[in-house]
């Protein structure tokens, strides 16, 4: 059941469409973190302004390596050794649709190794959005059941993997590091 829910959200994503799915943390909203037009999509759905920008999964750090730039050594260290899904908002970063870069030029992105998730970008070989599944504003849902018809309504496909999980997951850690190493955590 894996390998066929990613290969459907992977055919969505290809033609542009956004996917509902299951992530290291939360279940996520996602698409095509090159694709503007997706991206789009994803803040209608979230009725986010674009203004606030939004996360993307990588399913390892070979991979961020091609989307950010000067990186500080520390933050591999970081990644490699946090127990909990952590987000790093990075400096500079190329390559990724212009309305998901912050004002700033910054990004957050995070190495996920949660076993959907993970597989999902490593078989799409770009990085997928990854934004908690409600409504701006509105509070996380913790679990696919707590998920609010609006948003399975409105997304074009909905992944069927894990959605009976019971436990409540909770959202990243974010820190936002320069290229000098120095970071702020923002959430614990």
């Amino acid at each position: 059941m894996l390998q066929d829910e990613v290969r459907k959200a992977i055919e969505v994503m290809k033609q542009g469409g956004v996917i509902l799915y299951p992530t290291d943390t939360v279940w996520g909203i996602g698409c095509d973190a090159t694709n503007p037009e997706a991206v789009k999509k994803v803040y209608e759905i979230k009725q986010r302004p674009d203004s606030k920008a939004l996360i993307c999964l990588v399913d390892s750090e070979a991979r961020l390596s091609r989307y950010v730039r000067n990186v500080a050594d520390v933050t591999w260290d970081l990644i490699e050794l946090s127990t909990k899904p952590l987000t790093i908002i990075f400096p500079q970063v190329g390559g990724l649709a212009p309305n998901l870069i912050a004002e700033d030029g910054s990004v957050g992105i995070r190495v996920t190794r949660e076993e959907f998730s993970k597989e999902l970008c490593y078989r799409f070989q770009k990085p997928i959005v990854s934004t908690s599944a409600n409504i701006s504003g509105e509070p996380t849902a913790r679990t696919f059941k707590e998920i609010s018809d609006e948003i399975k309504n409105n997304v074009d496909y909905i992944v069927r993997y894990n959605q009976q999980c019971k436990e409540k997951h909770q959202p990243s850690s974010i820190i936002k590091i320069d290229s000098d190493g120095k970071f702020v955590v923002i959430r614990e």
